[in-house]
């Protein structure tokens, strides 16, 4: 009973993210919802007071999904720009293919939408952390400016999760390979430069980075033990998903984070 209730809940934040992505939240009804997830508003009222509530529960849903991609800003990384480029091309693929996702960011800026956690803050302060590291590592051109570089790669993130709205869109995933192309002279240091890969660097079934002389390194910092797994690879701590794990899920699945209990959910 309990996993078809947990069931439900899911079917219903992802069906209220599509409705939420096709029409905006101001121009979505409960009966849409309803209609999509095929199930009846006592369903969703048993889990939802009302349709903010269901609006922050996507919302949480997305930061938890964001959260899985980026993990945390690691202490130390051997090639942090490298894990910033890749990283943001990580995301722009999952923004494309999860709609739960994408309807997170959208309400953020969605003139109908009120409360909820913006997933854009934990992009932003994410980017600047590992911008921090990067310049404390000596991975950072001098005289980059923290805020007009976190500014531009929220920008291009913006403009992929824009574009994916557009049923004339070529694919604006794409857009972030020529995004570090121009970026990347500006903003490395002339030691890292020529190692630093707009189009990302390769990762391995374990979630390894390989760095150019070809030893794999683990994307929460510190070197991979050789020919085994990384000490952050498939699960974390806390039993959740490492980050390289939800980034290479499909896009029908979401993430395999359990969605955060919302005040206005029953319990």
């Amino acid at each position: 009973m309990q996993d078809r209730a947990a069931k439900t809940r899911r079917q219903l934040i992802r069906s209220a993210a599509e409705v939420f992505d096709r029409g905006g939240f101001a121009g979505s009804s409960i009966g849409q919802i309803c209609s999509h997830a095929q199930v009846s508003q006592g369903a969703l009222h048993f889990h939802f007071r009302n349709k903010q509530a269901l609006g922050e529960a996507v919302q949480s849903a997305a930061a938890e999904i964001l959260l899985c991609v980026t993990g945390q800003v690691p202490a130390w990384h051997p090639a942090p720009l490298q894990l910033l480029v890749d990283t943001s091309h990580a995301l722009a693929r999952r923004v494309a293919g999860d709609l739960v996702l994408r309807a997170g960011f959208g309400l953020a800026h969605d003139p109908g939408w009120e409360g909820g956690a913006s997933p854009w803050q934990h992009w932003r302060d994410w980017v600047r952390g590992v911008l921090h590291l990067a310049r404390r590592q000596g991975s950072l051109a001098p005289g980059v400016d923290l805020d007009d570089a976190v500014a531009a790669i929220t920008a291009v993130m913006a403009g992929v999760e824009g574009l994916e709205r557009d049923p004339a869109r070529a694919r604006p995933a794409q857009s972030v390979t020529p995004f570090w192309r121009l970026v990347l002279p500006q903003l490395a240091a002339d030691a890292v430069r020529g190692r630093t890969d707009p189009a990302g660097a390769r990762v391995d079934a374990v979630g390894g980075w390989w760095d150019p002389a070809g030893a794999r390194t683990d994307p929460a910092g510190g070197l991979a033990r050789p020919g085994g797994e990384s000490p952050s690879a498939r699960r974390r701590p806390d039993g959740r998903p490492a980050p390289h794990a939800c980034g290479a899920m499909t896009d029908g699945e979401l993430c395999g984070v359990p969605y955060r209990e919302m005040s206005g959910s029953a319990s």
